[in-house]
Order: C-alpha cells, then sequence, then structure tokens
C-alpha cells in the first residue's frame, strides 16, 4: 500500500468549494546528504515509488498564488478565519479560567464585540461559571461577562459603577446567595437577553453582573470561618462590662495583596505596625448583658466617658435585617451579633426569645473611636474585632486571636464591605509583624512576628510620624475598579500584585535588620505601588505636603488606600515633630493638618470584664477590675 497523500487546505473557491493541494510525502523535499536526486533523506530511502511520486508532484499542474487570488472567495475565507479564530479564543476563555492563569482576556472581548462574535464569547462564559463547581472561578467568569456587555456599550450609557440592585435580578441573585450557582448563572444569561437593546441598559446590566460576581467572591471568603475555633468560657455577671482597647495600624508595604479576589487568587503578604496615637490606644469597644430583652447600640464620641453619639435599640429580628447594608444604622453591630452566633439570623424563633433563653436578657455594646472617619488607619476592621472579642466573652465564648482575623474578614463580607485582612492582623496582633495568605481557598491569613534588633522599637517611634492631611478619604468605588482591572488582568495589575509581595518581603528584611534608610525606600515603593493599584489616590495638597517633607524624611506614605487620612513619615533626624510642623506651616495650599506622635504597641490587646454597677457605670475604667482575660496570639 503506497504512502498516504498529505493536502495543504488553501481555501474556499467563488463557488464556496474548498481548494486543497496535494504535498510530496514527508521529508521527500529535504534533500538530506546520500540522495543524488535531491528528494529523500537518508532515512527516507526506500522503494523508488516515493522518488516517482515526487517526480509526478513536481510534474502536476500549480497555480501560482497570483493566479490562484481570482478564485477564491475573499469574504468566505475571512469569515472561515475568524469564526477559527474566535473558536480557538473560546478554548483559550476556558483555559485560562479553568486553570487559573494571569492572562488577560479584555483584548479578546473587545475583539469578539467588534466583530460580531460576543454571543459566543458570552455562552462560553455561562458555561464556565455554572460547570467550574468554584466560587473562585465562577465570580471571575462572570466579571468578564460584565467586561464584554461593558465593550457592546461602547463608552456609552453612562458609568459602570452604581447599584445593582433592581428586581428584575433578585431572583437570580438569591440563587447565588443560596449557593446554587449553576441555576443562578442560568437565570442570569435568561434576564440578560433583556438588557442587550441599547447601552445605558448594558451598562446596567455589566453592573448586576459586577454584583453577583462580589455574591461568589463573598461566598470564596466565607470559607475563612472555618479557621474560627471559639471555645467556652464563664458568662459574666449581669451588667459587668466587657472592655476592649485596640491600638491601629500602619501597612509598611504590602497592601492591596490581602484584599479579594486578589489574596486567594495570587496571595498576599502585608507588614503591619500596631500603633499607639498620642499614646494612647484610639479604639475601642465594651459589653454588658441587661436584663431587658433587647439589643441596645450606642456610639460613643472619642473615649469611654465621651457623650452619647448616637443610640439604636432593636427588639425585633426585622431591626437586624439590613445588616448587610454597610450606611445602615449600626450595620457593623447587628453584623457582629450574627456573625459570633450570639443572635441566630434568620431564625423563626424571636429576638427576644432567643436572647431570654441562651442569656436572661439582652446586651448593650458601646463603640468608640478618637481617629477620624476615612482615616485609613484600619479603624473599622479593628472596631469590628474589637466588638467580636468583647461579644464573644460577654456571652461567655472565647476566641483566640487567629480566630478573631478570620472572624472578622468573615463579617466583612456578610457586611459587603468586601475588605482584606490586613487592618485586623495590624491592630489586633502587638507589634511588627508579616501576614501572608496563600493563591488558595479556603482562605487562610498567617501572621508572622517579625523580629527586630534591641533597642530599634525606641528607635523607630522616635523616627515615626503621623500626619493628618486634613482630607477624608473617599473611597466609593476605589476597591471596585482595583477589583475591575484585577479580574481583567490587566499586565500593570499582575505586575503591580507581584510587587507588592516583593517589597513586602524585602521591608520586613529591612526591619530585621534595623535599616531605616531601606525601610523607608520600602515605604516610598510601596506609596508608588499603590498609585499604580489605584489611579488618583493622591490629592493635590497631599502631593504638595509630600514634596515639601521629602529632603526630611527617609520615606512616607498616605495609610490604607490613600486619597486621604493620615500621612506617615520616617524622618531622618529622631524626634522631628515641631520640625516638621514649621516646614508643612510654611507651605501653601494644604488646608487644615496636624501632627501626631505614633509608638509602637508591643503589648497588644486584652480583654478585660470590670466590675460595674449597672445604675451609674460612666466609666469601667475607673471601678476595679475584677478579672482580665488576655486573648491568646496565636
Amino acid at each position: 500500500m503506497g504512502s498516504r497523500v498529505r493536502w495543504l487546505w488553501l481555501g474556499y473557491g467563488i463557488h464556496g468549494y474548498e481548494i486543497w493541494s496535494a504535498l510530496p510525502p514527508w521529508g521527500c523535499l529535504s534533500g538530506g546528504a546520500g540522495d543524488p536526486g535531491g528528494c529523500c533523506p537518508p532515512q527516507a530511502q526506500g522503494p523508488d515509488h516515493h522518488c516517482k511520486r515526487l517526480a509526478r508532484w513536481r510534474a502536476a499542474w500549480r497555480m501560482s498564488w497570483q493566479e490562484l487570488l481570482p478564485c477564491l472567495d475573499k469574504a468566505a475565507e475571512l469569515g472561515a478565519r475568524q469564526a477559527l479564530f474566535f473558536l480557538q479564543g473560546q478554548h483559550k476563555v476556558r483555559r485560562v479560567l479553568l486553570e487559573r492563569q494571569d492572562s488577560s482576556l479584555l483584548p479578546l472581548a473587545r475583539s469578539a464585540v467588534h466583530e460580531g462574535y460576543h454571543e459566543a464569547v458570552l455562552g462560553t462564559l455561562d458555561e464556565v461559571a455554572s460547570t467550574a463547581g468554584d466560587a473562585g472561578i465562577a465570580a471571575r467568569a462572570l466579571a468578564c461577562i460584565a467586561e464584554v456587555l461593558g465593550c457592546m456599550a461602547r463608552g456609552e450609557g453612562g458609568l459602570r459603577s452604581g447599584p445593582a440592585a433592581n428586581r428584575e435580578w433578585a431572583s437570580a441573585f438569591g440563587r447565588l446567595e443560596s449557593g446554587d450557582i449553576a441555576g443562578g448563572v442560568r437565570e442570569l444569561a435568561a434576564e440578560r437577553q433583556k438588557w442587550m437593546s441599547r447601552p445605558a441598559l448594558l451598562v446596567r446590566a455589566a453592573r448586576h453582573y459586577e454584583g453577583a460576581e462580589q455574591i461568589l467572591v463573598r461566598q470564596a471568603v466565607m470559607s475563612s470561618c472555618q479557621f474560627v475555633a471559639v471555645g467556652q468560657a464563664e458568662l459574666p455577671p449581669l451588667g459587668h462590662w466587657v472592655q476592649v482597647a485596640c491600638p491601629a495600624r500602619l501597612d509598611f508595604s504590602g497592601g492591596w495583596s490581602d484584599t479579594p479576589p486578589i489574596t486567594y487568587e495570587h496571595g498576599g503578604a502585608v507588614v503591619d505596625v500596631a500603633v499607639l496615637v498620642d499614646g494612647c490606644w484610639p479604639i475601642g469597644a465594651r459589653v454588658r448583658r441587661i436584663s431587658e430583652p433587647e439589643l441596645r447600640l450606642i456610639s460613643l464620641g472619642g473615649t469611654p466617658q465621651s457623650e452619647v453619639v448616637a443610640e439604636l435599640v432593636c427588639r425585633e429580628l426585622e431591626h437586624l435585617q439590613d445588616y448587610c447594608q454597610p450606611h445602615a444604622p449600626g450595620a457593623l453591630l447587628k453584623a457582629a451579633f450574627i456573625c459570633t452566633q450570639v443572635v441566630q439570623f434568620p431564625s423563626q424563633k424571636p429576638l427576644q426569645a432567643q436572647l431570654m433563653e441562651s442569656f436572661r436578657g439582652g446586651f448593650e455594646v458601646h463603640t468608640w473611636s478618637k481617629l477620624p472617619h476615612g482615616s485609613g488607619l484600619g479603624t473599622s476592621s479593628i472596631l469590628a474585632g474589637a466588638v467580636m472579642a468583647s461579644l464573644y466573652r460577654a456571652a461567655g465564648k472565647a476566641a483566640s486571636t487567629e480566630s478573631l482575623i478570620h472572624a472578622v474578614l468573615h463579617l466583612e463580607q456578610r457586611l459587603t464591605t468586601g475588605g482584606g485582612w490586613q487592618d485586623q492582623v495590624g491592630g489586633l496582633v502587638p507589634g511588627i509583624k508579616i501576614g501572608r495568605s496563600k493563591a488558595q481557598l479556603p482562605l487562610r491569613v498567617e501572621v508572622e512576628e517579625i523580629q527586630v534588633p534591641d533597642g530599634f522599637t525606641q528607635t523607630l517611634n522616635d523616627h515615626l510620624l503621623l500626619v493628618y492631611t486634613g482630607k477624608t478619604r473617599l473611597a466609593r468605588n476605589l476597591l471596585q475598579d482595583v477589583v475591575r482591572n484585577w479580574y481583567a488582568r490587566l499586565p500593570s495589575a499582575v505586575q503591580n500584585a507581584d510587587a507588592l509581595v516583593s517589597n513586602a518581603e524585602e521591608c520586613a528584611q529591612a526591619l530585621r535588620q534595623g535599616n531605616l534608610p531601606l525601610i523607608g525606600k520600602c515605604l516610598d515603593c510601596y506609596w508608588q505601588q499603590k498609585k499604580c493599584m489605584a489611579p488618583g489616590c493622591e490629592p493635590l495638597a497631599v502631593g504638595r505636603m509630600m514634596d515639601a517633607l521629602r529632603p526630611y524624611v527617609y520615606g512616607q506614605c498616605l495609610a490604607g488606600a490613600g486619597g486621604g487620612g493620615f500621612l506617615y513619615v520616617l524622618t531622618r533626624a529622631p524626634r522631628q515633630k515641631e520640625a516638621l510642623h514649621q516646614i508643612l506651616a510654611k507651605t501653601e495650599g494644604l488646608g487644615n493638618f496636624s501632627i501626631h506622635s505614633v509608638e509602637v504597641d508591643t503589648g497588644g490587646f486584652s480583654v478585660k470584664v470590670v466590675g460595674c454597677d449597672a445604675e451609674d457605670c460612666a466609666c469601667p475604667g475607673e471601678h476595679t477590675a475584677v478579672k482580665a482575660f488576655a486573648l491568646t496570639h496565636s
């Protein structure tokens, strides 16, 4: 039997026929040594028919490309090549998502929309989201669908960032919330078809897909609750306060790498320092049991002795239903009662019945913070940790610091603020440390204390200062923009995530060495990385302030996500508070700034049960402590 003939497809003819050309057998054109005819290499020499077939092929009638071109149907040829390209693109979509690759699918989405292949790409994304069996993969697939819809709007229809609360999407959202990812994705796809007619509807549909993606991110992160271990403790007497005071935190490097989904898709590392501000713990909470079966939620001013700023009383379960709306009154405290399982929600059993059955009464919670809103010092997450620690203890339970870190992570997902883990690591674990998370689910945070040279903690205290910029940090849409860029896997976002983690490890090493100039270099690098991750986070006045201070500092950075709040600086000379104040006072366009001392808190927070008369206690610190329970720092 002769060798199998190989064919080359040349394209479509003008009448739709395919044009093929026969190729010579393998090796016959290579002209190997030992073949005087120049047609067969040594390994291919054999029966004469191989060379005879080559001779027939050489003698056959053939056309040049110039002669062939008029015979081709160019439109059919282009269509076939487009179809092949996007078929390969669909395979790439599956491969990139299922294998969790850091390749950007945004160029493919734009090309598919431009060439009219968006329906095929949307169908593939639906398939991946509904069959992956992984909330993290499904979330990225839904984010990609939002990108396709955004591309289809072609820059019209308004901003992508905005509400995603149209009731037509509620059923699909409900399925996702219940864990039925496949059913939810199918309902999303069915609803999507009604929103494809004009740019404004496409943009709104994209918003709702991002809302659906956020549901799945929350579910992925809430898997971390398996690392929350709660034990039993003695139930404090009725009316006795359980009080927690916490430091603030400074993020020295690595922030944003702790943010879901970056933290569980890429891995994160953040160097944090627990700090006292002007010699005080600025954040705190206290809880006590009361005889009335109700929840009293009270916000104080800057200290436990301050006047009441806001008060809310919850007597029915319905009063807790807005716990997942961050701007609702008392939302954080409501979420804390639910996440600690002090209150079961939802439940068929009324709130008062639950409280009387388990605790023979209700609870009163006080919270306070000396820090301004949007300070960038991790206030809300640290406050959540303080509330949960005191609430656990007041309910006769105990949790380690490691458990509290993951409990706060869980709470913030339930609260829908979508925060990461660096704030609670910074404020709940004492001293200088580096937190890390691996690129995997369930998300687990591990904390390593950074051992610094003897005396270096005091050196750091002498060279660190906090400058309040006078600008309130406006973080609206900031997180959403960062997550959107990450899901698009923009090369700059991926490279910056790598750089954040590597800079955190370098900063940790600089701290171990006690090397102030190198630490300052890491701070400056970190600020550039923050600006790359969240463009626009440096207000003009803050830029002027940093320019004025640059000759006098080793490094400086805005705390947290930037945009305002506190600037922390590492000065070249020690104890420079007055000198920096004079420099900034001479700088135009800064507004109302202030400078504050800061020192590393090496003791950490503790949970204390203090004696208190239920009728006249104004400040638990004025009474003799009857019992103190320090949490273990795991």
